[in-house]
Formats: structure tokens, C-alpha cells, sequence
């Protein structure tokens, strides 16, 4: 099937897919959903000082709510992954269940005295099922394209990009309002995303279902070089991106104290993290032309430069050279994700993707752990300014591993008599 081809009718539930979706019509249906639902993200961080004074909690309430989504997300990837559920069964109905549930448990931060413990219980359960819409949503969109996908995730990342920051843009616009309103509303959104997909996106044609649980399944495609590469490639990218997402705000905070400025902090941690979302978009429509191995190489070189530099725009006294900067570095980080997912996809039998998109997420995000707390621990013995220049590791793992198997791909083809192709 084609770009843009009509897509043959297709029963989800009680509901009939019309004949006249086209493939743009249902890309749009998953990043509309993957937008509202990934807010659940950093819900809780948005909403962190009204939660801190409503329970008498420290700020440091920060990494463990944060952490405990990430640990929810990472059981609930693994689990999937194992029992093969997103090939098994639907994931237009997973992704809906998931969406149903993750947004009730999100609503549960509301309950009138609750106490720290069972918030952070529910940001888990959150992140459990968060689980059930990142990885599948972009299962759902690799069922349904077969050229074309590398675009087609960089809708879907940015998607992502953008759900996650809209929390920051809530609580900026919502100054006034109670904190409860915030979390009503993107549970609301969440409510909506999952209905859009139950109602407009059918089971793609390139999906093989998997008649059977697999349960090592799922490591299976590491056998394969360009898969390994691509994972390789992904948990260095992951291991600066969501450390740097989470101390944004901190940043701008350790900003307006140093040099007694008053940048909005809401607004601008949001512009920096959206900013991401235009990147992949840019990012997958470039694949297209030069190849989603290379940009996504020059994503991680880029974002690893904005790591070693980032000292010397914190502290730099001018705030719109240290905005510029944090949206470059915000759009660099994020990059490459959707084309790492690409590469995944595309390395892996149709029968296990959903399962290997599963798993390489789950590995990224138990990085991202290891990561948040290494820079949050460190930063208690470094200045603040300099400890950022750490996570340029990550893009450095990343880059030796795609180069290396670049390399290694290369000697293979003059080894079998192959011409190597130039650009």
C-alpha cells in the first residue's frame, strides 16, 4: 500500500472504518492521539509546587515523581514486551484500554488527602500504562506504513515532544486556577486520544499478528547488526534527553537566582521542550533525502556539542543567548529519536516490531533513571553549570556505535566485491 492509497474497510469493536481514510487521515488520528495522551507524562511536574505545599513535601520530590513514572513505564514496557501484547492483540484496543486507564490513574492525583506515598504509587501506575501508548502508538504507525516511515514517526515523536511539554504550558497559562484543574484536563485529553484511535484507526496492513506469547522473542532482533546499532544509537540519545527535559525548569530556576533575572520559567521550559517536536518533523522529512543512519548521527554529534557547551551559556549573563541555546540543544536532543525507531522497525521480522519497539524502549528508559539520578546526585559536589557536560556520554555511545557498524557494513561490501555506494 501507497501514500495516501484509501485504506479497505476495517472493524474495531462495533465501529466501521470508512473506506475514504486515507493514510494522512489516520497519521493524523495517532498524532492527535499521541499528543493528548503522552501529556500524562510530566503531568506531576508541572503541577510540583502547588503538590509540594499541598503536602508538605521537599523539592526533591522532583526526581522521585519523576522516576516513578519511569520506573512504571519500564515494567510496564518489559511486561508487554514479554507476553508480545501489542502483536498478540489489537494495539488500536491496547492503545485505547491503556489510554482509559493511565488517564484514571493520572485523575487519582486529585483525591482529597492523599498522601505522598499513594501519589507516588499512582504517577507509577501512570507510567505503567504509559507503556501501552508510546511504543504502541508507534507500532500502530509502522503497521500502517511501509515507505515513508521515518516521516511518518517524526510526526509521531514531535507528537510526543509536544504532549510532554504541555503540561509546562498549562501551568503557565493557568496561573490562578487550582493545580487539580490541570490534572482534570489533560486526564480529559487522554480520555479523547484513546477514543480517536479506537474510532479512526484500524489495523494497518502491514501488520502480523502473533499468534502465541514469544517470551524471549522480543531480544531476538539484537542478533541483527543494524538493529543493535539502531538500539545502541537510541540508549545513548536516551541517556541525555529525558535528564535534560527534567532539569530544564531547574536550570532556568539556577538562572534567575545567579544573575536576579525573572524569566518565566513554565513557559520557557515549554518552548525549549516543544521545540523538539518541530525537529523530529523537520528531521523525518530529511530522511527521506539523506538517510535516517546519517541524521540521525549528526542529531547525536549536535546535541553532544550543545552538552560540552552548556557552561558557557549558563553562565552568561545574557537571557536571550541562554534561551537560543537551550531551544538548539532542545531541538537537537530529541532529533533523532523518531529515526532510531525507524531503524528499529525496519531491522526487525513484522511478527515481533511491536515487541522490539517495546523493549528497546524500556532499555532507553531505564537509562534515563540511571541518568537523572547520576546528574542529580552529582550536582551536590558540582557546580551546577558543569555537571550538563556529562551527558554528552550519551551521544558519544551512540555515535561510536552507528560509525562502528557503519564501518564494519562497509568492509563486508568490498570483502563480498561490492562497489561502496556514494553520495
Amino acid at each position: 500500500m501507497q501514500q495516501g492509497e484509501v485504506v479497505s474497510p476495517a472493524k474495531i469493536g462495533a465501529v466501521r472504518v470508512p473506506v475514504n481514510y486515507t493514510m494522512r487521515t489516520i497519521l493524523l488520528a495517532i498524532v492527535i492521539s499521541q499528543f493528548f495522551c503522552t501529556s500524562l507524562w510530566f503531568a506531576g511536574n508541572a503541577v510540583l509546587p502547588y503538590i509540594i505545599k499541598s503536602f508538605e513535601s521537599d523539592a526533591g520530590l522532583l526526581a522521585d515523581l519523576t522516576s516513578a513514572v519511569q520506573f512504571g513505564f519500564i515494567t510496564g514496557t518489559l511486561l508487554f514486551a514479554v507476553f508480545n501484547l501489542s502483536d498478540r492483540f489489537s494495539p488500536s484496543k491496547v492503545f485505547f484500554y491503556c489510554a482509559i486507564i493511565a488517564a484514571g490513574f493520572n485523575l487519582g492525583m486529585c483525591i482529597v488527602g492523599i498522601s505522598p506515598t499513594e501519589l507516588l504509587m499512582l504517577r507509577f501506575l501512570t507510567g505503567f500504562f504509559l507503556a501501552g501508548i508510546y511504543p504502541v502508538g508507534m507500532k500502530i504507525a509502522a503497521d500502517h506504513y511501509g515507505k515513508g516511515l521515518g516521516k511518518a514517526l517524526g510526526f509521531l515523536v514531535g507528537a510526543l515532544v509536544l504532549g510532554t511539554a504541555l503540561p509546562h504550558l498549562l501551568k503557565g497559562l493557568s496561573s490562578g486556577l487550582p493545580w487539580k484543574y490541570i490534572i482534570i484536563c489533560i486526564s480529559l485529553l487522554s480520555l479523547l486520544g484513546g477514543g480517536i484511535i479506537l474510532l479512526f484507526v484500524p489495523d494497518g496492513p502491514y501488520r502480523k499478528p502473533g499468534q502465541k506469547p514469544a517470551f524471549t522473542a522480543f531480544l531476538s532482533g539484537f542478533r541483527n547488526s543494524n538493529f543493535r546499532a539502531a538500539a545502541f544509537g537510541y540508549f545513548g540519545h536516551m541517556w541525555e534527553l529525558y535528564t535534560f527535559w527534567v532539569f530544564v525548569p531547574v536550570m532556568l530556576m539556577a538562572y534567575n537566582k545567579h544573575f536576579h533575572t525573572d524569566v518565566n520559567v513554565s513557559l520557557l521550559s515549554f518552548a525549549v521542550i516543544a521545540s523538539g517536536g518541530v525537529a523530529c518533523v523537520l528531521s523525518g522529512v530529511l530522511s527521506q533525502y539523506r538517510g535516517a543512519e546519517k541524521i540521525a548521527t549528526i542529531s547525536l554529534i549536535l546535541s553532544g556539542v550543545c552538552c560540552l557547551l552548556s557552561p558557557l551559556f549558563l553562565l552568561n549573563a545574557s537571557a536571550p543567548a541562554l534561551v537560543i541555546f537551550l531551544i538548539i540543544w532542545g531541538m537537537t536532543a530529541v532529533a533523532d529519536s523518531p529515526l532510531f525507531s525507524t531503524l528499529v522497525a525496519q531491522n526487525v521480522p513484522e511478527q515481533i516490531r511491536g515487541s522490539a519497539l517495546t523493549i528497546v524502549n524500556c532499555i532507553g528508559f531505564s537509562v534515563t533513571i540511571l541518568s537523572i539520578q547520576f546528574v542529580k546526585i552529582l550536582s551536590e559536589h558540582v557546580g551546577g553549570e558543569y555537571v550538563y557536560i556529562l551527558l554528552g556520554m550519551g551521544p558519544l555511545f551512540g555515535v561510536i556505535a552507528m560509525v562502528r557498524n557503519k564501518k564494519s557494513q562497509n568492509h563486508q561490501k568490498i570483502k563480498d566485491g561490492f562497489p561502496l555506494q556514494t553520495e
